[in-house]
């Protein structure tokens, strides 16, 4: 899947991570990020896990339950889409997950290999959609949005905060 979804296939808030998707086959993007992103959390310790660079920041481990909560739901909203749900998905405040997950409590190594888990759900979802499912239009949070974007925001998303792991937790 190459062509790249045009704005008004996405919320004005999926910008910054659909450009961070670098031109080509989002689907090789997805499988290449599975392999950069568990070596990098692979290559850290609990204690890094824990590690949390500013008061009231999320720890390392919460970032990473984060990211696989987000990739759920967008897997979930990209589904529906595909298959012409019509009713409008609801949104989600990734704070309050993030504090009824309890993520601390899990070892890195579990929530890493939950991470790539569902990452390869994602790309077995993926393989299943036809490229007319793909370009089908649904609402999630109120805002439009085809199955497609949701593709490039949940690789996108990935690629933000691994940048944000490589900035701020891993100085």
């Amino acid at each position: 899947m190459t062509e790249r979804p045009r704005p008004d296939e996405y919320a004005e808030d999926f910008e910054s991570y659909i450009q961070l998707v670098p031109e080509g086959d989002v689907l090789e993007t997805l499988k290449q990020q599975i392999k950069e992103t568990a070596s990098l959390l692979n290559s850290l310790s609990e204690e890094d896990g824990e590690y949390r660079y500013a008061p009231n920041k999320w720890s390392l481990k919460e970032v990473i339950g984060h990211m696989a909560d987000t990739e759920w739901i967008m897997n979930y909203r990209m589904l529906s889409i595909a298959r012409g749900e019509m009713a409008t998905l609801p949104g989600y405040d990734d704070e309050e997950y993030v504090k009824a997950a309890a993520f601390n409590a899990h070892s890195l190594t579990d929530l890493t290999q939950h991470y790539t888990s569902i990452r390869q759900a994602t790309l077995s979802l993926l393989n299943t959609l036809s490229d007319e499912a793909l370009k089908r239009r649904g609402a999630a949070n109120n805002e439009e949005v085809t199955a497609r974007a949701l593709a490039f925001i949940i690789a996108g998303h990935e690629l933000h905060h691994r940048n944000i792991i490589k900035e701020r937790y891993l100085k």
